[in-house]
C-alpha cells in the first residue's frame, strides 16, 4: 500500500485503507457510558507493529522476467504505530505506517524497476535504485449518541450505539510519480455486538479527496504535453467531487475454544470507496490517448482484510494479566481497483488495451507481530 497513491484513496484512496497495519478492530473493547467520577479516558492502548506483505502491488509498477512474463508484485516491510482510546464521549483511533518496498518498486529517480528515463529524450538507462518508501496516516474519531445524550435509547437488541464519525487520511511516497494524498471523511457509525465480547462496526461516510498530487501530470514534467488544463495540470494536483464510502471492521474472541487454548481471536476490515470520476480530473475526460493523456473513469474500490487470525502470545506465556501485550497474527489482504483505478482499462493497470499488467489488484497473505507499551 504504499503510495498511495493514486486514487483511498486513489488513499488513501486511495488507503487505505491500507493497510497492513494494526486496526482498531484488533482491540476487544467498545465504548460504554461511565460515571463522571471516572477518569476522562477509560482506556488507552498504544502499540507498535511489524508486518510483511510478500505480494503487494503498486499500480503501473512491474518488471519483465527473463522469459518475458511480468513480475507485478513487490514485497513490503511495514512499520506501524497505533493509538486507540475510549474517552467520555467516544473513541479515537490513529495509525501511522511506513511501507518499505523491495527493488521491484523503486524510489526516484527510477521510473520502473532498474530503469531511469530521461523525460526530455525518452531514453531509458539502467539503474539500481533502492525500494520506495511510503508513509500513511489514518485518524478516526467517534462521538457516541448514548454518551452525548446520556441515554441508552440507541442500544436496541444487538445495536450497541450510534455515533458521529469523522476522519482524516494522508499519504506520501518517494516514488517517481511523487504521489501525495489528503482526504477527509464524515458520517455515522453503527456498533453491533457479536458473541464472545465481539463487535462489528459499520460506517457509511461522505469522503472528500481534496489534494491528490501526481508528478506525471504536472506541466513541465516532461511526460505530459504542455497544455495547461487540457493535457497537464500546473500544480500536478488532481481534484475530485465528494464521493461515498462504507467502512466496516469486526473483532471476536474464539470463546468457544477450551479454556486451556483460549488464546485466539479473529478480526477484519473492509472499505468500499465510490467512484471519483475521471482518474486525472479536472483534466477533460478522454478514454483514448489522442490529443491528451488517457483519462479513463475510476471505479468502486474494495480495500479489505477479510480475516485476521491473532494468537495472544503474552497471555499464553504469562497469563491473562498480560493479555494482548504481544500478539502474533496472520491475515489475508485483498484490494480490487487499487486507488480507484479500473484494473481492466486504466493505462497504469494495462500494458495494452484489454491486457492487464496485474498491478491494480492486490491479493496476498501477510503476517506480523504487535506489541503493546
Amino acid at each position: 500500500m504504499k503510495r498511495v497513491i493514486q486514487p483511498i484513496l486513489v488513499a488513501l484512496i486511495f488507503v487505505f485503507f491500507g493497510s497492513a497495519a494494526s486496526r482498531a478492530e484488533d482491540l476487544p473493547v467498545k465504548a460504554k457510558p461511565f460515571p463522571s467520577s471516572q477518569p476522562f479516558f477509560s482506556l488507552i492502548d498504544d502499540r507498535v507493529t511489524f508486518s510483511w506483505i510478500p505480494k503487494a502491488t503498486d499500480p503501473g509498477v512491474f518488471s519483465r522476467k527473463p522469459d518475458g512474463s511480468l513480475n507485478s508484485t513487490t514485497s513490503m516491510q511495514v512499520y506501524s504505530f497505533t493509538h486507540f482510546d475510549i474517552w467520555q464521549y467516544g473513541t479515537n483511533f490513529l495509525n501511522v505506517s511506513m511501507f518499505k518496498s523491495d527493488h521491484n518498486d523503486p524510489a526516484s529517480p527510477c521510473t520502473n524497476a532498474g530503469v531511469v528515463v530521461n523525460p526530455a529524450t525518452g531514453v531509458a538507462t539502467p539503474a539500481n535504485c533502492a525500494g520506495a518508501t511510503a508513509f500513511t496516516g489514518q485518524l478516526r474519531s467517534t462521538f457516541g449518541w448514548n454518551e452525548i445524550f446520556n441515554t441508552k435509547a440507541f442500544a436496541i437488541g444487538p445495536l450497541r450505539n450510534i455515533s458521529f464519525e469523522v476522519g482524516l487520511d494522508a499519504t506520501t511516497t518517494n516514488y517517481y510519480r511523487a504521489v501525495a494524498v489528503q482526504a477527509a471523511s464524515a458520517g455515522l457509525q453503527f456498533q453491533f455486538d457479536l458473541p464472545y465480547k465481539g463487535y462489528i462496526n459499520v460506517a457509511p461516510l461522505a469522503t472528500w479527496i481534496y489534494v491528490n498530487h501526481l508528478g506525471f501530470l504536472q506541466c513541465g514534467g516532461g511526460f505530459a504535453p504542455p497544455v495547461p488544463g487540457v493535457s497537464c495540470l500546473p500544480d500536478g494536483n488532481r481534484r475530485y467531487q465528494p464521493t461515498w464510502a462504507v467502512e466496516t471492521n469486526y473483532y471476536m474472541d474464539l470463546g468457544f475454544l477450551p479454556e486451556s487454548v483460549r488464546y485466539f481471536s479473529i478480526s477484519g476490515r473492509a472499505q468500499l470507496l465510490g467512484a471519483l470520476g475521471p482518474e486525472n480530473s479536472p483534466l477533460p475526460y478522454n478514454p483514448l490517448p489522442v490529443a491528451a493523456p488517457t483519462n479513463s473513469m475510476t471505479k468502486i474500490s474494495l480495500n479489505s482484510e477479510p480475516i485476521r487470525l491473532t494468537f495472544d502470545a503474552s497471555k499464553a506465556l504469562w497469563g491473562s494479566k498480560f493479555s494482548h501485550y504481544v500478539d502474533v497474527w496472520v491475515a489475508y489482504r485483498y484490494w480490487q481497483n487499487k486507488y480507484g483505478l479500473d484494473h481492466n482499462v486504466s493505462k497504469l493497470c494495462t500494458i495494452s488495451p484489454g491486457v492487464s499488467n496485474n498491478t491494480c489488484t492486490e491479493s496476498s497473505l501477510y503476517s506480523g507481530i504487535s506489541m503493546k507499551f
